[in-house]
């Protein structure tokens, strides 16, 4: 046998240092296709947003000549105007709700799993303590 197969074969298997090391390559790969991720929606959202300047340019071309024709009351379209008003303002605090709602929902999420994890060792010591009394005792 090579110096190398002795030095593999002496090396103790960790279960956990496996695992750990696995996860931890799953979760570099998720990290790094986040900016990737966040880009394309924003490309995304770019091209939905110049669609609708596109539309409502479009509109008000055709609008201000259909207007001209119609002769409406300046009334009906001042009420068409707060009634935009309200729907835009109604949105727009929906989105900040959902914002903060999102914000306080991942805040506890991690409150949560620094919880567990001061829990989780907690309970190795505790364990790791308890296994270590049992092996006095039973002479193993």
């Amino acid at each position: 046998m090579d110096n190398n197969t002795k030095s593999d074969e002496s090396k103790k298997f960790s279960l956990c240092e496996e695992l750990k090391e696995d996860t931890s390559e799953v979760i570099k790969k998720l990290e790094l296709q986040t900016p990737t991720l966040f880009q394309n929606y924003s490309d995304l959202y770019t091209t939905y947003l110049h669609l609708l300047d596109d539309i409502y340019g479009t509109c008000y071309i055709s609008e201000t000549e259909l207007l001209e024709k119609l002769n409406l009351d300046p009334k009906i379209l001042n009420q068409i105007k707060t009634n935009s008003d309200s729907i835009k303002k109604f949105y727009l605090e929906t989105i900040d709700m959902n914002t903060k709602y999102i914000d306080a929902c991942i805040k506890m999420e991690i409150s949560a799993i620094k919880a567990f994890d001061k829990y989780f060792h907690v309970m190795m010591d505790s364990y790791g303590s308890h296994f270590s009394q049992f092996k006095e005792y039973t002479n193993y």
